[in-house]
């Protein structure tokens, strides 16, 4: 018995060479998984291609590019601006009156407000009476509002020196040096002063905004028309 043991453990040669992968008369070959061929690639990715194709030609829109910018507002021409706030109304029982402002400051103070009144209304509105009391309306209306400076020179220049822009476009664009005013300063100052007096340019109630009508600026749509002077619109907070 002792002598069998070694015998039934020894493998046969033929057995050795089996699990070694040695090929054996009358075995068949093991087939190797075949790797697709560049041929294979080309193939598909022309397939990609006309598909592509195709698709883009059922369509009418444009092939996106880096240059499209969809948020990018459309500029309106003047006519088309006039035309847009034609079609907003004027809602007349949405305009609150204003009250008489009472100027609390010096002698020095009142000639200060008073050059600052004088200038937004000039630069703003022209010789035009009716555009200059509007636009000192809208300033003496800001100086009462909240978020609005709470004084008559902060509110004219606020944001003047801010990239962010500014409130009054004379005081940012240069116009105080490219057109400087010469004329019209004395009707300016009488109707400052009279203003700073109790004076309330009815019309425009408590407007704390305009613009003129070539334009469509984005907050429009935030306030209420109450009142047009000439080519100015004015609005009022909701």
């Amino acid at each position: 018995m002792d002598a069998a043991m070694p015998q039934r453990r020894a493998r046969s040669p033929a057995v050795r060479s089996r699990s070694h992968g040695a090929r054996s008369h009358g075995s068949r070959p093991r087939a190797s998984p075949r790797r697709p061929s560049s041929e294979h690639w080309l193939l598909l990715l022309g397939a990609a291609v006309v598909f592509a194709v195709i698709c883009g030609s059922l369509t009418d829109l444009p092939w996106p590019t880096a240059s499209t910018d969809l948020r990018r507002p459309r500029r309106l021409t003047m006519a088309q601006a006039r035309a847009s706030n034609a079609l907003v109304p004027i809602v007349v029982k949405e305009r609150s009156p204003a009250k008489r402002f009472r100027f609390r400051g010096g002698p020095a103070a009142r000639e200060q407000a008073t050059e600052c009144l004088a200038t937004v209304a000039l630069y703003e509105a022209g010789s035009d009476r009716d555009g200059q009391r509007a636009v000192i309306q809208v300033v003496l209306n800001r100086v009462r509002a909240p978020g609005f400076p709470k004084t008559i020179c902060g509110v004219v220049y606020q944001g003047s020196n801010r990239t962010t822009g500014c409130q009054f476009s004379f005081t940012c664009d240069g116009s105080q040096t490219r057109r400087p005013e010469r004329n019209g300063w004395e009707q300016a100052r009488r109707a400052a002063r009279r203003a700073l007096g109790g004076y309330v340019y009815a019309p425009v109630g408590r407007a704390t905004h305009y613009h003129t009508d070539w334009l469509v600026p984005y907050w429009r749509s935030s306030l209420v028309k109450v009142a047009t002077v000439r080519s100015h619109i004015f609005y009022q907070r909701r």
